[in-house]
């Protein structure tokens, strides 16, 4: 059983050129998957020259900013870039974010010290904002329904390349060259990348171009302040200071007034940022609210399953990614096939499938044997990969058929808004939980970024003590997996109690789509 093809009430459709051959499209598509490998990259190829960049300029009290600066800077213009697309287009907003991200990189590989290299990493970010969200708009503005599978899965490979070629560029760079090379080597990249979306990329004309467009600045100031706010009291929070000090709830108390500040100047604002039919919409709502938990329980496998393959499991950082790649490996293969499962039952049903395989897989996690070989938390990330994959792709297409060309960029700026304010919120519940699991155990204080690096070195240890703070480890990583799980089942509650049976999916004639 399909979908149904019904159009949502007042929602006009507006006419638009057939979608373009698929050869016409192959550059576009090109241009998507460098643009979108400029992004993927990023945080992976830096990790790995951390000890270099901080040897060479120094800041290593706040090197962790290099990271949390940028996935910053990405997530609170998500929603400004989704309206700018809608009211834009979506060309002129991907040129200026690959123009913003090599402009960052340029700045970036000149910086003097790690201040100013933080500072240009936030450049860096304000482009990657626009590179995620509007490539996952035009990947939807590109194809019908039934082909979109065919390009998310080409994206989630790009996704999953980097995971696996990052961390090996960002050593080969820093140790063989210069830790500025991984920031060099972003320019010939995003001007290829310019050069095919310049060249090829071709929006449908606008039929009734409005008299004046009116962005609202004001609500998109007070969105980046408030989410700045509270992202760095989430970051920042039990790591740089205390979830109970000053600073954190002065933080948390300022993104709260300001919150209510944003809601009153939205409310009042012609054409806002974000527009109340985001939270007004059925389906739009509970995909923001599930891909929101997908990005909490993500934490567990991203952050947390490398510091248990290698303080619990003992392997080296190369095997401990291997691990975890196997999930990357699996997940786009999973999404390509997915259309062939969400056009017979549906795209609700299908996610409520994927998440609940992903449930049991998280729960089977604690029940891995102690210390156990590496191929059992391969196998679950293997499996998880599968599900998850069966579970996000099927909801970003759905909630893209669901509104017109000129929602769509809103739309899709606003579920990955959620899913990255879930991704922050669960390092900060999952992280004082793993901590407070290592109190408990150890007696005392707990921190497992010092207790991954004392098991690095085992002969300054006993055996016993060994043995003693691995299963700690280990412990404090089941609840983590634990509390992902718990995400999983709000997913799902979510997906049972607010997705409609059944996506009100608007018509293929009434899409517009243009590449040359």
């Amino acid at each position: 059983m399909t979908e149904p093809s019904t159009t949502r009430a007042g929602a006009e459709a507006t006419p638009a050129p057939s979608a373009p051959a698929a050869a016409r499209r192959g550059p576009v598509v090109a241009a998507l998957m460098i643009t979108m490998g400029l992004a993927a990259i990023d945080g992976t190829i830096v990790s790995t020259a951390v000890p270099q960049i901080v040897g060479d300029i120094g800041g290593l009290a706040v090197f962790s900013w290099l990271f949390s600066g940028y996935l910053l800077a990405v997530t609170v213009t998500l929603p400004v870039y989704g309206k700018l697309s809608d009211t834009f287009g979506r060309k002129p907003v991907l040129i200026a974010g690959v123009i913003l991200f090599v402009v960052g990189s340029l700045l970036c590989a000149a910086a003097w010290n790690m201040a100013s290299l933080i500072a240009f990493r936030v450049i860096q970010g304000f482009g990657g904002g626009a590179l995620q969200g509007t490539i996952q708009t035009i990947a939807a503005d590109l194809y019908p329904l039934k082909e979109r599978p065919k390009i998310q899965a080409k994206l989630s490979s790009v996704w999953a390349a980097s995971s696996v070629a990052g961390p090996a560029a960002g050593g080969l760079l820093a140790g063989y060259a210069d830790w500025r090379w991984i920031f060099l080597v972003n320019l010939p990249v995003g001007l290829l990348a310019l050069w095919l979306i310049g060249r090829h990329l071709v929006e449908p004309a606008r039929t009734a171009p409005r008299e004046r467009v009116r962005v609202d600045w004001a609500g998109a100031l007070a969105i980046f302040a408030t989410g700045a706010l509270l992202l760095t009291a989430l970051v920042q929070g039990g790591v740089a200071w205390p979830w109970l000090s000053a600073p954190s709830l002065g933080l948390l108390g300022g993104s709260a007034v300001l919150a209510a500040v944003t809601v009153a100047v939205e409310r009042r604002a012609p054409e806002p940022i974000i527009p109340g039919w985001v939270w007004r919409r059925r389906t739009i709502s509970a995909v923001n609210l599930a891909l929101g938990a997908l990005g909490l329980l993500m934490v567990a496998p991203t952050v947390f399953l490398p510091t248990y393959a290698q303080s619990v499991l003992g392997l080296g950082p190369i095997a401990a990614g291997f691990v975890l790649s196997v999930m990357t490996l699996s997940w786009p293969i999973s999404a390509a096939l997915s259309n062939r499962v969400y056009t017979r039952i549906g795209f609700r049903l299908t996610a409520v499938l994927g998440i609940s395989g992903a449930l049991l897989v998280l729960l089977a996690f604690p029940l891995l044997p102690f210390p156990g070989e590496p191929w059992q938390p391969a196998l679950l990330m293997l499996l998880l990969g599968a599900t998850l994959g069966l579970f996000q792709l099927p909801l970003i297409v759905g909630v893209q058929s669901t509104v017109p060309y000129e929602e769509r960029g809103t739309t899709t700026a606003s579920v990955l808004f959620c899913r990255q304010v879930g991704q922050s919120i669960g390092a900060a519940v999952f992280g004082a939980l793993a901590n407070s699991v290592l109190a408990s155990r150890l007696g005392g204080d707990g921190d497992l970024d010092s207790l991954a690096r004392a098991l690095d070195a085992p002969a300054s240890l006993t055996a016993e003590a060994t043995d003693h703070l691995r299963r700690a480890v280990d412990a404090a990583v089941d609840y983590v997996y634990l509390g992902a799980a718990g995400a999983a089942a709000l997913a799902l509650l979510v997906l049972l109690t607010l997705a409609p049976r059944r996506f009100p999916v608007l018509p293929e004639e009434g899409e517009r789509r243009g590449a040359e």
